[in-house]
């Protein structure tokens, strides 16, 4: 059974780990927009955050919907990196336990 499983939970876990970055750069992205560190008209930020948006617009709408926003601060990226962390540690040691 490991055998035929282990290729999927380790596929999860990539998957898991891209999506884990992609947040991170967006989240990184926006401070660095915020802190006017890097322009907001800057055709490649602006591509660039527009594409990583895509990508995380929908799972933060679902997490922000069941958080409330923390003195006016939206936490759903941050609770969505918690729950990746999660997910890719419990399928690190599932991938451990099916390879006894």
């Amino acid at each position: 059974m490991g055998v035929i499983v282990e290729p999927f939970i380790f596929v999860l876990a990539v998957l898991a780990d891209i999506y884990f970055k992609v947040v991170v750069v967006e989240i990184v992205l926006h401070w660095l927009i915020h802190f006017k560190i890097l322009e907001a008209d800057n055709k490649y930020a602006k591509k660039t955050m527009e594409v990583l948006e895509q990508l995380t617009k929908p799972v933060y709408d679902k997490i922000g919907a069941k958080l409330p926003k923390l003195a006016g601060l939206d936490v759903s990226p941050f609770a969505l990196l918690l729950i990746l962390m999660l997910i890719s540690r419990i399928l690190h040691n599932l991938s451990e336990y099916l390879n006894l």
